[in-house]
């Protein structure tokens, strides 16, 4: 599926020098370093790892968290404000790429995953800061964090991998010279451009030096390396005749190439165009993952909008994690029930004068008197109210 991030490609650009179409399909274009995909995935990885360390807080600050497993949280003044203010932060850092892009699917008019997430994310958001401020029933800083920090990871390998794939093809064109030895009607060697060869032109290639262009051996006879073509390591021996493709090694004697093809009829050029209508296709499960997120994205909004209707949410019973009390000893009432145990009666009086403390009333705490109070909360219990 193309996910679109709301940043256009960027075209490969070269270091050295104009290479005549073998960088870009398309044209007479540069080669170089990919800065498209390459910036994208630069682009979703920092924001990845940003995210990542804030959602952290968020997750350990959770109450919903706090109640599954039972673990106290270190409570400084204005600790119940860390993951509003985290939450937002990651929602406008993050969740940035997700907005532009759902936002430029929804002018299309084709929803799409991009739709989706956004929609998730900015319902979540809504929701969260109208439950902090007392106005609605849910409050999902946790779910939100972590699946914006989760959607930016896959984002951020897709583009990785893309970019990976460009930047073999545009190491692949830097492997051709800047400049040919070109052989002229009267036998006599000049060097020019590789831009500047022409079909039918005749280009003297010396040993360890690279063919810079495709075509047919004329003179001579020698071994090549064309590893970087096919993947075969043993060197293939070329005589007259014989074809060659630009960026291939010339090894043992020199030979005269006749130029067969320039620009966009190369080898070189023809599999970068080959990979680049390969990325920017749809295939059939691209096609049918597209036409799933459009078909999820309008039953979420149907079921939305049939759900608030049916019950508006500002009446909905609303789930609050308080502290939990400490659970007590077991009393002879407790554990017998019905009948009475003297001896219990007296070793709980007396385990009470040992620790100094009174009965607690229900649902308070047991300190000590002139012990100060912990800084860390108790995991919470959660209590509906309306």
């Amino acid at each position: 599926m193309e996910h679109q991030t709301g940043s256009a490609r960027v075209e490969a650009r070269t270091p050295h020098g104009d290479h005549g179409g073998y960088g870009e399909p398309g044209g007479q274009a540069e080669h170089g370093g990919h800065g498209g995909h390459g910036d994208h995935a630069a682009m979703f990885r920092d924001r990845f790892w940003l995210t990542l360390v804030l959602t952290l807080p968020v997750v350990y600050y959770s109450e919903h968290l706090r109640h599954w497993f039972g673990y106290q949280v270190w409570a400084f003044p204005g600790h119940e404000w860390l993951s509003p203010v985290l939450g937002t932060a990651i929602f406008l850092y993050g969740g940035r790429p997700f907005l532009v892009g759902g936002l430029q699917e929804a002018r299309a008019r084709r929803p799409g995953m991009m739709l989706l997430i956004a929609m998730a994310i900015t319902v979540a958001f809504a929701a969260s800061w109208a439950t902090t401020v007392g106005l609605f029933a849910v409050e999902v800083w946790w779910e939100l964090s972590l699946l914006i920090a989760i959607m930016m990871l896959g984002h951020w390998l897709e583009m990785r991998a893309i970019g990976q794939a460009r930047g073999a093809l545009a190491a692949l064109a830097e492997l051709l010279p800047d400049e040919a030895e070109r052989v002229g009607p009267d036998g006599e060697v000049e060097t020019v451009a590789i831009a500047e060869l022409a079909v039918g032109d005749v280009v003297l290639v010396r040993p360890g030096a690279r063919v810079p262009a495709d075509g047919t051996v004329s003179t001579g006879s020698a071994e090549l390396d064309e590893s970087m073509i096919t993947g075969e390591s043993n060197p293939v021996v070329r005589g007259e005749g014989d074809r060659v493709v630009a960026a291939t090694v010339v090894g043992g004697s020199s030979i005269r190439v006749e130029v067969g093809a320039v620009g966009d009829d190369t080898a070189l050029a023809g599999i970068q165009r080959l990979v680049e209508e390969a990325q920017t296709s749809t295939s059939r499960t691209q096609a049918l993952a597209d036409r799933a997120a459009a078909l999820l994205f309008s039953v979420a909004l149907v079921s939305a909008a049939v759900t608030m209707a049916g019950r508006p949410p500002w009446t909905a019973t609303r789930t609050r994690c308080s502290a939990r009390p400490p659970r007590s000893r077991p009393t002879a009432s407790t554990r017998w029930p019905g009948r009475s145990s003297p001896r219990l009666v007296r070793a709980a009086s007396r385990s009470r004068r040992r620790r100094g403390s009174a009965p607690s009333p229900a649902g308070g705490s047991r300190r000590r008197s002139g012990e100060p109070a912990s800084p860390w909360a108790d995991p919470p219990s959660c209590a509906s109210r309306t």
